[in-house]
């Protein structure tokens, strides 16, 4: 999961992107770039860390560009612990393109292998976005031989669309031609793009989600549909096509549970409102389990669970309270890469407010339970902090089974609800009774007559990818790169670039 930005302005666009990449570091914490271009020449700057750690004024000032694209990441199957494989990538032939990307592809083996024996490119890194950089790059090659134009960018994603296998969405800029974002056929990962006028000229920001847009005053016109490719050439000009045969709105569910902001509306969708409904079919699931409970106060994990939590409480007429105070400073839990990095997190992160637990029976209500870890130690603080009983609450059902389209999830043996019930969870957690959604009232929660989807990737709940080709095979190869066992053999060979890089 990453959050990617690209701005065609007419003037410097530094400060939009780096603004924008701030409000989507929730998408990632690992690393951070940006890439600008001005005059024929490019400009980079990665990091590892956050972004407000990676830039400073000195890179801010020599950044300058009137296009430009960011990247914040958070590390998926196969990325190292360096600031080598940080994004955006750059390639020098054809023309001069950059890419960042949010998703991963499943079949990147053989993509490597073509590109080497085939289309005679080489990959310096582990990165599959640097493979599909290099696909982008060999297909504009071949489509742009006689004269770069529109059409040219539309058949290069096309053939995109034809080799690359997976999820993912895409910024790329063209040295001094313009800036280029597509998303996969199934849309599984968002992108959205607005518009702003400044000083009588229209200036357009693609990005992953709309808050971006909100934040930098661009106002959103629509999200990307699946297999669509938007380019905006150096005259600012918006050229969009769809260019798959086959395409069908499918976006990852777990997107609207934990990952995007509550303010973004992702495909037409409210994430505010979805967790909010969310919340309510919690509410209604926890009464025919518990008809006479003995509840008397619902506590959110800050903070994703908030809205579900504050929601639940009012459909159950139970009080609401803030239980546990948030250390802002520290990162999200979820994203860190190694289970004894997110064990000592926990404790820095969270404080309980012992009043609120103090001989009370409390509902702890968290977005979703992954390893089971975390919630084990939030249920032992609860008791510390004096609680007569413990339930917990997930806004989300039992996570199964890998998602392979860009979301980092431990390996499958690592899941709390691997081969275990309901009850044995809650056992392991320490919980006194334990309350999970169910998926198809998940589903409706998410729906939005709104929208034209139809259909989510539930595949981390129920095991069905949406492209219908990931095998057994696959996921075990999976399994390797994810175990924190594997994690725990990488080193950090890099701790950062201290100087921004001038193509």
């Amino acid at each position: 999961m990453c959050g990617i930005v690209a701005v065609s302005g007419n003037q410097d666009v530094i400060h939009d992107i780096y603004e924008s990449l701030t409000v989507l570091q929730h998408r990632g914490q690992d690393a951070s770039g940006i890439l600008t271009n001005h005059n024929g020449k490019i400009t980079l700057r990665k990091s590892l860390g956050l972004v407000r750690d990676g830039f400073s004024k000195k890179h801010i000032d020599r950044l300058k560009g009137s296009i430009g694209i960011g990247h914040v990441r958070y590390p998926t199957a196969g990325h190292a612990d360096n600031s080598s494989e940080a994004q955006p990538f750059y390639v020098n032939s054809p023309y001069g393109i950059a890419l960042a990307h949010n998703g991963n592809l499943i079949n990147s083996d053989k993509l490597k292998s073509d590109l080497f024996k085939e289309d005679l490119r080489h990959i310096n890194t582990k990165s599959d976005s640097e493979i599909l950089l290099n696909i982008f790059a060999h297909e504009l090659y071949l489509h742009s031989k006689d004269a770069f134009t529109p059409d040219s960018i539309f058949y290069a994603v096309a053939g995109v669309h034809r080799r690359v296998k997976g999820a993912y969405a895409v910024v790329s800029l063209i040295t001094d031609r313009g800036v280029v974002a597509f998303r996969d056929p199934n849309g599984i990962r968002p992108l959205c793009f607005g518009q702003r006028a400044l000083d009588g000229k229209t200036e357009t920001m693609v990005a992953s989600e709309s808050v971006a847009l909100d934040s930098a005053g661009f106002k959103l016109e629509r999200d990307l549909k699946p297999g669509e490719a938007i380019f905006i050439d150096k005259d600012g000009k918006v050229h969009t096509r769809l260019c798959s045969e086959n395409s069908t709105v499918s976006p990852c569910i777990f997107e609207y549970v934990y990952f995007a902001r509550p303010d973004s509306i992702i495909d037409g969708i409210s994430v505010y409102k979805a967790r909010m409904n969310m919340g309510t079919a919690l509410a209604d699931n926890i009464k025919k389990a518990l008809p006479d409970n003995d509840i008397d106060v619902v506590v959110p994990i800050p903070d994703t669970s908030r809205i579900s939590a504050l929601e639940l409480s009012s459909r159950l007429n139970i009080p609401f309270r803030e239980g546990f105070i948030k250390n802002r400073y520290i990162g999200r839990t979820f994203i860190m890469s190694q289970q004894n990095e997110r064990s000592k997190s926990v404790k820095r992160k969270l404080n309980a407010i012992k009043s609120e637990f103090n001989n009370k029976t409390v509902l702890l209500v968290d977005d979703s339970i992954v390893r089971g870890t975390t919630s084990r130690q939030i249920v032992e603080m609860a008791r510390d902090a004096g609680a007569k009983k413990v339930y917990m609450a997930s806004a989300a059902p039992p996570v199964k089974f890998p998602n392979v389209y860009g979301i980092d999830m431990p390996a499958s043996k690592e899941f709390i609800a691997d081969n275990r019930t309901v009850d044995e969870i809650a056992d392991f957690i320490g919980c006194d009774k334990l309350f999970y959604q169910n998926l198809n009232d998940l589903i409706k929660a998410v729906s939005s007559e709104d929208s034209s989807v139809t259909k989510f990737d539930s595949s981390c709940f129920d095991g069905k990818y949406i492209t219908g080709d990931v095998n057994e095979e696959y996921l075990l190869s999976l399994d390797e790169l994810r175990n924190d066992a594997e994690k725990r053999k990488k080193t950090q060979t890099d701790d950062t670039f201290d100087e921004v890089v001038v193509y």
